[in-house]
């Protein structure tokens, strides 16, 4: 199956995915769980995970959303007003979940960019970013650090661009029972990198001093805590995460 797949071109499997997203709403109708982002209510969701670490009704069918993004989404509606104030944003890496929904508001001045994918605006490293200074009110970075060789010149990069005032999210990958990241930039092995930092293309695994390492990088940070601001029966209706925090930075 897999290497059928594999000779199906790129445009007919994005095609594809579209069609099972339109479908699985359907297909997976329910009130057991419910997608903040499309508002469908669904039977159930997909596990999802990296190896053997799978977790239960993570993935929403019918957006591809996993728990951070439903996180995320919620903080916008109900802590911001991103969703109705016209804003110049840049979406790097930009979530399947997301991407549509955004380049659809008439009121986001939107752009996307990726190291590699060919249907970004843009294409650049995140170490060195071919943007003047002081351009987006709103910048997106989620689960990208991880993978940059040198993390602090990339937030550094997005601290520059900003506009003074600017909001930027950057997930990351993050161990709570962890006091300090861990990394090693000599370790090129996938096998050790998987070990260490728990996926073989990562180069680091984020600890409680990723906020530090933000403000060391001109931001300020703001941790949202959904188990604090959110209602409690979010978590099981929305299948959120329990023990991700939020780092809000602005310029």
């Amino acid at each position: 199956m897999k290497w059928a797949l594999a000779k199906v071109p790129r445009p007919i499997l994005i095609r594809l995915s579209y069609i099972v997203q339109w479908l699985s709403p359907v297909l997976f109708k329910g009130s057991k769980f419910i997608d903040p982002i499309d508002g469908r209510g669904y039977s159930r969701f997909f596990p999802y995970g990296y190896g053997e670490n799978q977790r239960q009704n993570a993935l929403c069918p019918g957006t591809n959303s996993l728990e951070r993004h439903r996180l995320l989404w919620l903080y916008l509606k109900e802590c911001t007003d991103f969703l109705t104030k016209r804003q110049k944003v840049l979406h790097i890496a930009p979530e399947q979940c997301f991407y549509r929904r955004f380049r659809k508001m008439k009121h986001l001045d939107y752009t996307t960019a990726d190291l590699f994918s060919p249907l970004a605006d843009m294409r650049f490293d995140v170490q060195n970013i071919p943007i003047e200074d002081n351009t987006y009110d709103t910048l997106f970075c989620n689960h990208v650090l991880e993978h940059v060789d040198d993390d602090r010149k990339a937030i550094r990069e997005f601290h520059r661009i900003l506009k003074p005032g600017g909001m930027a999210i950057m997930q990351v990958p993050l161990d709570p029972d962890y006091k300090f990241t861990d990394e090693d930039p000599s370790i090129k092995d996938p096998a050790e990198r998987e070990r260490r930092f728990r996926q073989y293309d990562h180069v680091r695994l984020y600890g409680q001093d990723y906020p530090e390492r933000l403000k060391e990088c001109g931001f300020e940070v703001t941790s949202f805590d959904a188990k604090k601001r959110l209602p409690k029966d979010y978590f099981e209706k929305y299948a959120l995460p329990k023990r991700e925090m939020l780092y809000v930075c602005t310029k």
